[in-house]
């Protein structure tokens, strides 16, 4: 080809073409490792906070499921205090014989009038002081378990020796 039979305009655009076409096979040859570099830009700035994230996520699961059990444990408990009524009327039952019982020994030692001076009971409490200023009701009470444990004494020794009697 002589250079006298060239087309200045389609030089023009077989340059322009040409320019194009090794653009485009740069960017062909150059953009998988552009883009492999730019996922692993990604990747290195995403990464961290996605584990601190799962590793925060699985220490509630954790916190989670301790807290259902809680929660599990707790309802039962409930459940069976529901079921402790029973036991508890038991119990108030037994209280009110138990009240009742004192309420005869009371009545009967009252009505007996006549107390052991020589009690073995009556002459050790007499020795012990048992100063409880703050708690008055505490004193009676030991008084009166004394005074029980003696008529209980009493009664044990007096049915004892009826039958030796009838002998």
């Amino acid at each position: 080809m002589t250079s006298g039979h060239t087309n200045p305009v389609l030089d023009a655009k077989v340059r322009k073409a040409t320019e194009r076409i090794s653009e485009n096979m740069h960017i062909v040859a150059n953009e998988p490792s552009l883009a492999f570099y730019r996922l692993q830009e990604h990747v290195r700035k995403a990464l961290p906070p996605m584990v601190e994230n799962r590793v925060e996520v699985s220490k509630l699961h954790h916190e989670l499921q301790g807290r259902c059990y809680d929660v599990e444990y707790a309802i039962c408990a409930v459940k069976a205090m529901e079921n402790a009524d029973a036991s508890f009327l038991r119990i108030q039952e037994l209280l009110r014989n138990a009240i009742f019982s004192k309420q005869q020994m009371k009545y009967e030692e009252s009505r007996r009038g006549k107390k052991d001076a020589t009690s073995v009971y009556k002459r050790l409490s007499a020795h012990i002081t048992l100063d409880l200023p703050d708690l008055p009701e505490l004193s009676d009470a030991l008084r009166e378990t004394a005074n029980k444990v003696e008529y209980i004494m009493t009664q044990a020794r007096y049915s004892t020796e009826i039958p030796k009697m009838n002998n």
